[in-house]
């Protein structure tokens, strides 16, 4: 490597470094040590004794005696939740298997029904299913007299925060008008523009990372549960939308056509796996992370510790990614330098988790919810009307399929909404299965599910959360179809000479490339074939502006959106990395008796020390990343979803089941992927390693059963707690 590389790489330690040594220091004086308070929903277990000299070991748990009506209440759950489950298997299922006689009806604005029903109509039967599900639990819970009414305390911060969020939507909308008559009018420089959203964005999460500073452990880890359901939502929905949902997803449609969708059934079909299975239940649990679930369901360092590293390593990927994210955004939309753009980005990060924890993570979150969503919608709105004279981009793109499909024909390509190009059909099946599950599976998703008061409240959430990411999912091929739309109208078929301004500009971006020269494989006709524009994925979201000829000022509202969904999701992931490194290694396993102080101090510093790694990872720009995310989601399906289930819904797993369970689903799914990597050609059914996890669930399940059948049942303590959590 160069010595300008190791230069800079010395700069770049210099510089966190300091800014690390510094932020402690003044941290500790400013702030004071986090204290534990217990709530109502840990008065039954164990009373963690996180005093400044504690010395005792914890007493064992203690788990209430379930009541006289559990058994009939949890079968009329199961018998409720099981057709929801073939239900929400026929709904994705049938869609694919039928895609092709389907696409011979069009519905609508001239959607091929197959294509819509992958795309849209599979999306609203998750959202109907998670509602008749609240719905129906809701009349079951009542019956029962477990629904007790919301708390005047929970409708006040319900109403308090829902009346900020309001004012902050409406603020948003003034000042997008505002800058777009001062740039209109009074010609105000774009580069102004740009560096006005960035400070604005970041210095209102500052703000509200310093005013929600966590001085309670309850606070810190899971918000002092306190956040509504319709509101935890919210943040949940921004805590999923990363870098990739905002910036990649509608390129992947846009390149890979009926195929991409398997991303958008995968990346929901999980909230229904959520609701129906695990948000309740840990939710009724009520601890501070989802090891702690996994650790007193599986009594023993072992299973805590193995899934504390999954954790770790999954959501270390992941975190890597969005800072890739914030560099690629800084450096394309600010003219930063990109590891500049990096550490100002993690800066963003560090301003909302390192004070506050959960509870300034979350309340950030639903802020940076808003900006994300109106920044993706805003953009296509304008696009859809400039090109049908409707500005309902998720209906009116069926117009767009059809003149795509026309383009197609007299050019004489391979048509966009037909089925099954370049996939196999189980290979879009494995990685939606794939892709639901480990959003099931996923710590910094299911841990935001602990800071809600009820378990009603995380049922809401879960739902709320689909709504508020179907909104962008519904979204995201309309983007897709307009931008093929424009490109085989405007671009494909023209002379090189005489195509539109933006082209070139974002050719020299390298984002977009003209290969029309014999040299780099074209015809050299001078007129632009589609197999010689080259066009990167994140190319579609970031340069509908310029082709819908909008203001800068919504140019650099994307960039506030791009940015708001990394650091959402990367807020979520450093949050949980944290605690499964210091909570749940640490002081769960190797040290029970760290005061709370030591505890504080270890979470900030691990926070602090896993922003740089994740920086230097994403320095080296490595191609694998991305294909190392889309694993996480893998790991997650085959080794903590399985366990997580089981441990509900069949009192007899045990430890060793477990443990066993999540090693060789870990070691599968971890081989089909080295083989598939080395050797891309060698596949079964043409499932890629991308979706190895379908591969190492089911032997997750086969060895954890096979395991606990033949071995000791668990102790009663744990069977008193699978009741405990069975019921509201």
């Amino acid at each position: 490597m160069s010595a300008q590389f190791w230069l800079g790489l010395f700069q770049l330690f210099l510089v966190v470094g300091g800014a690390l040594a510094v932020s402690l220091f003044i941290i500790d004086r400013l702030f004071p040590p986090v204290r534990q308070t217990t709530g109502s929903d840990t008065a039954n277990v164990r009373r963690l004794r996180i005093g400044p000299v504690s010395t005792a070991v914890p007493p064992p748990l203690r788990w209430p005696l379930a009541p006289a009506w559990l058994p009939q209440y949890w079968q009329e759950n199961l018998r409720l939740v099981g057709p929801l489950l073939v239900i929400w298997l026929l709904s994705f299922v049938l869609p694919v298997v039928l895609s092709a006689p389907l696409n011979q009806i069009s519905i609508l604005t001239g959607f091929p029904l197959g294509y819509y029903m992958s795309a849209q109509g599979t999306l609203i039967c998750f959202v109907v299913l998670i509602f008749v599900y609240n719905w129906r639990m809701h009349i079951l819970d009542r019956r029962y007299g477990v629904d007790p009414p919301e708390t005047p305390d929970a409708q006040q911060i319900r109403r308090r925060y829902s009346l900020r969020y309001l004012g902050f939507t409406i603020g948003l909308l003034v000042l997008l008008i505002v800058f777009i008559i001062l740039e209109t009018q009074f010609r105000l420089p774009s580069f102004l523009i740009d560096w006005s959203f960035l400070a604005l964005t970041i210095g209102l999460y500052a703000v509200i990372g310093i005013r929600s500073r966590a001085d309670t452990l309850d606070a810190y880890y899971v918000a002092e549960r306190k956040v509504p359901g319709i509101l935890n939502g919210l943040a949940t929905g921004s805590d999923w939308m990363s870098a990739a949902s905002f910036i990649s997803m509608a390129g992947a449609l846009h390149l890979l056509g009926f195929e991409g969708l398997a991303y958008i059934t995968g990346w929901t079909g999980g909230y229904v796996l959520l609701v129906l299975l695990l948000a309740p239940y840990l939710r009724k649990f009520g601890q501070y992370t989802l090891v702690d679930f996994i650790g007193a369901r599986y009594p023993g360092a072992g299973a805590r510790v193995i899934a504390a590293v999954l954790s770790i390593i999954i959501c270390f990927t992941y975190v890597t990614a969005q800072v890739t994210g914030i560099g690629i955004i800084m450096s394309r939309f600010l003219g930063l330098n990109y590891m500049v753009g990096v550490i100002v980005g993690l800066a963003a990060v560090l301003l909302c988790s390192y004070l506050g924890g959960m509870k300034a993570i979350t309340w950030t979150q639903g802020v940076q919810g808003i900006i994300l969503v109106f920044a993706y919608l805003v953009p296509v709105t304008w696009l859809a009307f400039k090109l049908t004279g409707v500005a309902l981009p998720q209906v009116m793109y069926g117009e767009a399929l059809s003149n795509i499909d026309r383009l197609e024909q007299a050019q004489g390509l391979a048509s966009y909404v037909a089925p099954f190009n370049d996939w196999s059909i189980w290979n879009y099946l494995a990685l939606s299965l794939c892709l639901m599950l480990g959003t099931a599976g996923m710590p910094h998703i299911l841990v935001r599910f602990y800071t809600v008061p009820t378990v009603r409240d995380s049922r809401s959430s879960v739902a709320w959360a689909l709504v508020w990411i179907c909104v962008l999912y519904l979204t995201a091929p309309a983007y897709a179809a307009f931008s093929r739309w424009e490109i085989l109208s405007s671009v494909v078929g023209r002379p090189v000479a005489g195509l539109p301004e933006w082209t070139s500009r974002w050719a020299s971006t390298g984002l977009l490339k003209i290969a029309d020269a014999p040299e780099v494989g074209g015809n050299g006709d001078g007129i632009l074939q589609y197999h010689e524009l080259q066009i990167d994925q994140d190319l579609v979201v970031l340069s509908t502006p310029e082709i819908a000829e909008l203001p800068s000022t919504v140019v650099a509202l994307v960039a506030a959106g791009g940015m708001a969904a990394a650091l959402s999701t990367a807020d979520g992931l450093l949050m949980v990395i944290a605690s499964a490194t210091v909570h749940d290694i640490y002081h769960r396993t190797l040290n029970p008796r760290a005061s709370s102080r030591e505890r504080l101090l270890l979470g900030r510093l691990a926070i602090l020390v896993v922003a740089i790694l994740a920086a230097l990872t994403a320095l080296q720009r490595l191609a694998i990343i991305v294909q190392l995310v889309a694993w996480a989601f893998s790991f997650a399906a085959a080794t903590i979803f399985p366990v997580l289930v089981l441990g509900i819904f069949w009192k007899r797993t045990n430890s060793r089941g477990a443990v066993a369970g999540m090693i060789s689903g870990f070691l599968v799914t971890a081989s089909y992927m080295a083989i598939t990597y080395i050797l891309p050609e060698w596949t079964l059914f043409g499932i890629s390693s991308s979706a190895a996890g379908i591969f190492g669930l089911p032997v997750n399940f086969l060895v954890t059963w096979l395991v606990s059948r033949y071995g000791p049942p668990p102790d009663p303590e744990v069977t008193a707690l699978v009741d405990y959590v069975r019921y509201p």
